[in-house]
């Protein structure tokens, strides 16, 4: 197998995705910086998020479907939770770093996602890796990797690009409205 190939797993893919998004929480969590910085991290969370989610529901969740047994009740599970960050996200993306529902709803955020992020680890990522060919992973993982570089967010008519959480927050809605599928 190529290092390439290796790369691009399905599996290793997903799972470096989780540890990106992690490494900005821990920092959002240290308190570190100024409000404007802590905005900053929180936008490029919800952009890696966004990009995250659109990538999972256009690939993976389908692939669930059709490998796994109990297919469509995980995906749909995985969805509902997808959704749930998306409002969060959304009203997160509503607030000045200096409200003080800001670390509330961060804090939420975190904590969903964490969760999110330990039920595809210890159940779904290891049952696609029983249950589908090591090539169908590597080519979900060559799609999810593509997928995400080419899902750039929409300019927002009120804000520059530089606020990316309206732009992102446009982006999840698109997605879970399947106007982008």
């Amino acid at each position: 197998m190529a290092a390439n190939d290796y790369d691009t797993d399905l599996i290793r893919v997903i799972t470096a995705d989780h540890r990106a998004v992690e490494r900005l929480f821990q920092e959002l969590e240290s308190g570190r910086g100024t409000p404007q910085h802590r905005r900053a991290l929180a936008d490029r969370a919800i952009s890696e998020l966004a990009r995250h989610a659109a990538a999972e529901e256009q690939f993976m969740y389908p692939a669930a479907r059709q490998a796994l047994p109990d297919g469509d009740e995980v995906a749909d599970h995985e969805l509902r939770e997808h959704a749930e960050a998306e409002q969060v996200m959304r009203e997160l993306e509503g607030l000045a770093p200096t409200d003080p529902g800001f670390d509330q709803l961060l804090s939420e955020l975190i904590r969903d996602i964490r969760h999110h992020v330990a039920e595809e680890e210890t159940y779904l990522l290891p049952r696609l890796a029983e249950h589908c060919s090591a090539e169908h992973l590597r080519e979900l993982g060559r799609k999810v990797v593509a997928a995400k570089g080419t899902s750039r967010p929409r300019s927002h008519p009120e804000r520059p690009l530089l606020h990316s959480g309206t732009v992102i927050a446009g982006r999840i809605g698109d997605v879970l409205s399947g106007r982008t599928r």
